[in-house]
């Protein structure tokens, strides 16, 4: 991959570095507030996973010569992240039932809006660098 590509999503790696550390290394900690370790480093590397793809789809269409190819990119990209954190979400509640880590969830959906405002900082950056290329 070049480096034009990676550059813009590096919070996006960064996040999830730090998130996986803290889960890893603070276990005591997570347990004293009732979040569930495993939820957190599996729901942590699905978002990343997801909103990576999501990310790639997304700019490589803003190459394309279609005026279309990035509207259905975006759209594309959305579907994807629903339809695979909705089923990610409902297995998981349907497996642990009772046991549902509430808290484990409300960090991943907090990581979700994270993830997803990383990625749209760095469409819009990777959009305004392209049209300053194409201007001047």
């Amino acid at each position: 991959m070049n480096r034009s590509l990676l550059q813009p999503i590096r919070p996006l790696f960064l996040v999830f570095i730090l998130v996986n550390a803290l889960a890893l290394t603070a276990k005591s900690l997570l347990e004293k507030y009732h979040f569930n370790q495993e939820l957190l480093i599996l729901g942590n590397l699905l978002l990343f996973v997801v909103i990576l793809v999501s990310y790639l789809i997304t700019y490589r269409s803003l190459h394309s010569s279609n005026s279309q190819a990035f509207i259905r990119a975006m759209y594309g990209s959305f579907l994807i992240k629903f339809f695979i954190l909705a089923i990610a979400a409902f297995t998981y509640i349907m497996i642990a039932k009772k046991e549902v880590n509430k808290p484990g969830l409300a960090v991943c959906a907090l990581l979700y809006i994270i993830y997803t405002a990383i990625e749209i900082r760095a469409l819009m950056s990777t959009l305004k660098r392209m049209k300053q290329q194409s201007h001047g």
